[in-house]
């Protein structure tokens, strides 16, 4: 099963996506994709469904967060309404170890995602803060990098021995699916994401190998 750890639609403050959209894309365009996650920064959307439009394209659509961190951006699955209560997700400076034990001990997973990218990824900042502790997977392989920024994030998981998973992180329709990752099974719901993730039985997929222009 393949899916688009990272997006962004309209709920964003940055996104130009609606959900509708991006379903309509991906059958349309054959997308080779089973669904995707929407990481909407700053926030998780408890309020919306979209349920129906799972049903209707027959894609699987979970939803995530992306926060920020001294060490830069991070992908959160696995939110709940009692995680959700521990530290505060609009925040643009939250500790990321503390992210991590909060994750841990409410069953999500935080992924440092973009490790490569200046100022909002995590390589930028280990010299000046160290490795942090808990990281168990970064996102090497993300459809917005620029050149030689995935090449650092895959570098700093082999470094590091980190996992690495994929997203597009797509703010516009026609972006989604440009990476993504792999699962060996079915995954349909966030806990699923969860436990997949914690599984370690995923494999990332660059730009250009299966996936969307």
């Amino acid at each position: 099963m393949i899916l688009d750890l990272h997006t962004h639609s309209i709920k964003s403050d940055d996104g130009r996506a609606k959900v509708a959209n991006y379903c309509q894309w991906i059958r349309a365009r054959g997308v080779p994709i089973d669904g995707f996650v929407l990481t909407e920064h700053r926030q998780f959307d408890f309020a919306s469904d979209y349920g129906e439009l799972s049903r209707k394209h027959d894609l699987v659509i979970l939803k995530g967060a992306e926060v920020e961190t001294e060490y830069g951006h991070v992908l959160v699955f696995g939110v709940t309404e009692a995680l959700y209560g521990e530290f505060d997700f609009a925040s643009t400076r939250l500790p990321l170890e503390r992210v991590v034990e909060h994750c841990d001990a409410h069953g999500a997973v935080a992924v440092p995602c973009h490790p490569g990218r200046p100022r909002v990824g995590m390589s930028a900042h280990l010299a000046e803060h160290g490795v942090p502790k808990g990281v168990r997977i970064v996102e090497i392989h993300n459809g917005g990098s620029r050149d030689g920024e995935d090449e650092r994030a895959v570098a700093m998981a082999e470094e590091l021995g980190y996992l690495g998973v994929g997203g597009s992180d797509s703010h516009i329709v026609s972006h989604i699916g440009r990476c993504a990752t792999e699962f060996p099974a079915p995954v349909g719901s966030e806990g699923a994401l969860v436990e997949a993730l914690r599984a370690e039985e995923f494999r990332a997929i660059p730009k250009g190998e299966s996936t969307a222009g």
